[in-house]
């Protein structure tokens, strides 16, 4: 991005309507009580930000379309029909990625058999195994891990220290953040005989008749799947499947300490919010919205076009096009209705003691009379 541009071009940029001078200088954005400079473009898309405009030092500024009239003391706008895409073509714009010199780091291990694309950029202590694959146009940032047989789509960034497993399949333009985990083994285990769990599941669980005298590990053969235009978060770990592969769809985003159990299906689209934890073989549509802290049941189906309130607890299969929260996760309309008669109850309790007192007067009475 040059050290500057023009408020015009800012607008042509994020498909903006300019309105003043489009010859302005723009070197940075900011939010309007940070605005400390003439070189500053004040981010004011929420009208309740529009008041501080009038004490700010900022050149221009922009603005929702639909507080225009009360915008109209700004010499310099962009007006923008819809903020928040505004908002993504605008940082986009003045981004500065992380820099990573092209060329393979003389201390980056390259195994026999390995194959890198055209224009790398690999740095230092990068580990890439026996048979992989680096797409072409790839940025792979330091301390990276890429086992063996491990394949990565053209122009994919790879932060540092992502570890990514053996026979995995990164698509193209994947963004995959600092420490995330590909293709770690699932936590998969039986026991030789019934065990807990499975004995309270057939009696009903009214008590615990059975325990685990040993954990037998079953082991994880088939490799994560991840398509192209994904982003995985910091943190988060994706693990191979048991005999299916684990796999998530194009366009999928995924925020940072989630966790995507072994055999798990993810669709196209789909947003997974931050500390997310979707069990074994569950099996996510397109376009799903789980929210933070949302857990998933193993087995569990989510219809396309769901959404689920942060820190749902999702223990069967959500329909399509719904909308669900609490726990265990119901349909939004009876789940708020659940809370509000539960808010209700201490009201309850005082008319039933009420009830109660008059009721006992009134027998205490009849003894009398």
């Amino acid at each position: 991005m040059p050290k500057s541009i023009t408020l015009a071009e800012i607008a042509t940029a994020i498909e903006g309507r300019l309105s003043g001078d489009g010859a302005l200088s723009i070197a940075r954005v900011a939010h309007p009580a940070d605005a400390t400079d003439a070189q500053s473009l004040a981010l004011s898309m929420d009208a309740k930000l529009l008041p501080l405009l009038k004490d700010s030092r900022a050149v221009a500024a922009i603005v929702a379309e639909k507080d225009e009239t009360e915008s109209s003391f700004i010499p310099n706008r962009i007006l923008v029909a819809r903020p928040r895409v505004a908002l993504a073509k605008l940082t986009a714009l003045f981004a500065e990625p992380v820099t990573l010199a092209p060329g393979i780091h003389p201390s980056a291990v390259v195994e026999d058999g390995a194959k890198i694309g055209k224009n790398p950029s690999v740095g230092a202590f990068v580990y890439i195994g026996q048979g992989a694959v680096v797409g072409d146009n790839c940025k792979i940032h330091p301390q990276t891990y890429i086992g063996e047989n491990a394949s990565i789509g053209n122009d994919a960034l790879i932060h540092a220290g992502a570890k990514i497993g053996a026979g995995a399949k990164i698509g193209h333009r994947t963004i995959i953040h600092f420490n995330a985990s590909i293709g770690a083994d699932g936590f998969s285990f039986v026991t030789p005989q019934m065990g807990s769990v499975e004995a309270a599941k057939q009696s009903g669980g009214g008590a615990v008749t059975a325990s685990n005298t040993a954990l037998i590990r079953i082991a994880s053969l088939a490799p994560v799947i991840i398509g192209d235009d994904v982003e995985i978060g910091a943190n988060t770990s994706i693990d191979r499947g048991t005999v299916a592969s684990t796999r998530i769809g194009n366009g999928t985003k995924i925020d940072n300490q989630v966790q995507i159990g072994h055999n798990v299906q993810v669709g196209k689209n789909c947003m997974i919010c931050g500390r997310v934890g979707i069990a074994g073989s569950a099996k996510i549509g397109d376009r799903v919205v789980l929210g933070g802290a949302v857990g998933v049941a193993d087995h569990v189906t989510v219809g396309d076009d769901a959404i689920a309130m942060a820190m749902s607890g999702i223990a069967g299969n959500v329909a399509p096009k719904s909308i669900v929260g609490g726990i265990p996760a119901a349909p939004r309309e009876r789940m708020m209705e659940m809370l509000f008669n539960t808010n209700r109850l201490k009201q309850f309790f005082r008319k039933i003691e009420d009830l109660a007192e008059r009721l006992a007067r009134l027998e205490k009475n009849g003894e009398k009379g």
